[in-house]
């Protein structure tokens, strides 16, 4: 899903909200409660470290703003020798020192840049005496950007929440930034460094790896299974961030012979499942059977699909060397879409600047029509039209998570404050949460990684409040904009009315999507793989066993 998004991140910014309590008892100068509300704050934290109710506070934010520093500083080493430096006509040897410099200056200003950055305006928020002896039970269904910034938001809030005991559910220990698992699956990126421990990004909360069975919310309880054993969670405050799935609307034959992009799983998968086909064509002797094992075909025209298409082809040319009886011109790539243009996001001329780039590549367009169905041997479209292919990669629509509430498998319908309709108690966000944009009258939000992060944020903030006897706020957001990679140090970028394309949007678009990686260990690594990917070739080691399916008769 390339789209921009906040980083989740759990660190407290630097100026934290002015609080006071309902009650009498406590003076009203807004410097005393913040230092009294910090106090109680970090007592609460040594005695749960105590008593093992909460895990160690995460470490210092000065080694990673170092390193976001110097990862700034190496995007503008490359800037540079990509633009000013050739035009300058600089000598190499120039080259070497330049980056040092860039490295330095990075490391100095990088603390300063980011907590000028997470420096911002909270509103005000009034902090209630616990209930009796016990805590308010806040869980949070789901591990994705939404739950995650929800878990990140309430731990920020922990010295002036002492009373809060927030648990997260989810079937996976580690958050996925999604809109880089194109590049696992084109071998530019390592599977592992995607991926942050739930149990790391959250230090302070309370995390349980079980699936959702269904949520009782007469009883206020969830029910969970772990392994073989069935467990039954109570809550006070239940908050749904359950994500999405792919659609395969039902489709004969789609469910089966279709390959997604959601997991980690999926993108190990698809590398795998490439390489096998280049492994296979590579001693085939017929020549219509080879055509098959050589076309790849990408259903949806949207970021996902045109994305998995453009890294896919990446993937291909870049290890052709490794197949010598595979000649350059015989890989073929379909992209299919519904509509009559890519990218229907974008403006006009983005949209057909991209296109434009996928077909000189050699990328085919099957615009206006759809795939109806797909077997082993190739894929139908709706116009009647059948593609000799053992390669489907399904982007055409994902639909929300299944939600344990009742019947009925669509969004839950929220309101603006983020509470679901007809619950006191009950919250959604993210892709399985229907929410309405203010800004766009009788529409709701896109189901993107910019927005789920913030209702994340915002769903913590008004549950904090309802807590508190405080009115919770409605949430508003305006997206930041859409970037998208087309290959080859080529992309399409829409930022706030502002249009990139080509090796600009390319590196615009590398260092947001480094910046937003959680975690400077993370972003390191990461970077390291592009570098390595520009000296290296990429691997062709197959880390997944599949089976090749004999070859059928196709008319």
């Amino acid at each position: 899903m390339q789209h921009l998004g906040d980083p989740v991140d759990g660190r407290p910014s630097r100026r934290e909200r002015t609080v006071r309590r309902p009650e009498g008892g406590v003076g009203t100068n807004g410097a005393n409660l913040g230092t009294r509300a910090t106090r109680t704050g970090r007592q609460a934290g040594r005695e749960g470290q105590a008593t093992g109710d909460l895990p160690l506070p995460p470490p210092s934010s000065l080694a990673g703003g170092v390193v976001d520093g110097m990862l700034i500083g190496v995007l503008v080493w490359a800037i540079l020798v990509l633009t000013l430096l050739p035009a300058l006509e600089v000598s190499m040897a120039a080259l070497f020192p330049t980056l040092l410099v860039c490295l330095c200056g990075g490391g100095v200003v990088g603390p300063g840049v980011q907590a000028a950055l997470r420096t911002g305006r909270t509103r005000r928020l009034p902090v209630a005496a616990a209930a009796g002896p016990g805590r308010h039970r806040v869980v949070i269904l789901g591990g994705g950007f939404g739950g995650v910034s929800a878990a990140r938001r309430f731990e920020q809030l922990l010295p002036w929440t002492p009373w809060l005991d927030v648990t997260l559910v989810s079937q996976r220990n580690f958050l996925l930034f999604t809109p880089m698992l194109a590049e696992v699956a084109a071998g530019s990126v390592e599977a592992g460094n995607v991926g942050v421990p739930l149990r790391a990004a959250c230090p302070r909360t309370r995390f349980r790896r079980a699936e959702v069975l269904g949520v009782d919310p007469e009883r206020r309880v969830v029910h969970l299974r772990r392994g073989d054993a069935m467990e039954v969670l109570p809550y006070d405050q239940l908050v749904l961030a359950l994500g999405a799935m792919p659609n395969f609307r039902d489709l004969p034959g789609i469910a089966a012979n279709a390959l997604t992009l959601a997991t980690l799983d999926d993108a190990r998968r698809l590398r795998d499942h490439v390489l096998g086909r280049l492994e296979q064509a590579d001693h085939e002797p017929d020549p219509a059977e080879r055509r098959r094992w050589l076309t790849f075909v990408v259903a949806g025209g949207g970021f996902a699909g045109t994305e998995a298409v453009a890294s896919l082809f990446d993937l291909v040319h870049s290890v052709l060397r490794y197949f010598p009886r595979i000649r350059p011109g015989e890989p073929r790539f379909v992209l299919v879409h519904s509509r009559e243009r890519i990218l229907p996001e974008l403006g006009d001329r983005l949209a057909g600047y991209a296109s434009g780039k996928l077909v000189a590549r050699g990328i085919e367009l099957r615009l206006g029509v759809t795939v109806a169905g797909a077997d082993p041997g190739g894929v139908s479209l709706s116009d009647g039209e059948r593609i000799p292919a053992r390669t489907l990669v399904w982007a055409a629509g994902t639909r929300p998570s299944p939600v344990p509430l009742g019947p009925g498998n669509g969004a839950v319908p929220v309101d603006r404050n983020l509470r679901v309709r007809g619950s006191r108690d009950i919250w959604a966000v993210g892709d399985c949460a229907r929410v309405p944009d203010p800004g766009r009258r009788g529409a709701v939000c896109p189901p993107t990684a910019q927005h789920a992060t913030r209702q994340g944020r915002a769903v913590a903030d008004n549950v904090v409040a309802v807590l508190a006897g405080a009115e919770p706020e409605a949430f508003h957001f305006r997206g930041l904009g859409f970037l998208v990679p087309l290959g080859r140090q080529s992309a399409a970028a829409e930022l706030r009315g502002m249009r990139f394309s080509g090796l600009p949007a390319w590196l615009l678009w590398r260092g947001v999507y480094l910046w937003k990686l959680p975690g400077p260990q993370k972003r390191l690594r990461v970077l390291l793989d592009w570098t390595v990917e520009l000296l290296f070739p990429r691997d062709i080691a197959l880390t997944t066993s599949e089976r090749h399916p004999a070859p059928q008769a196709v008319e």
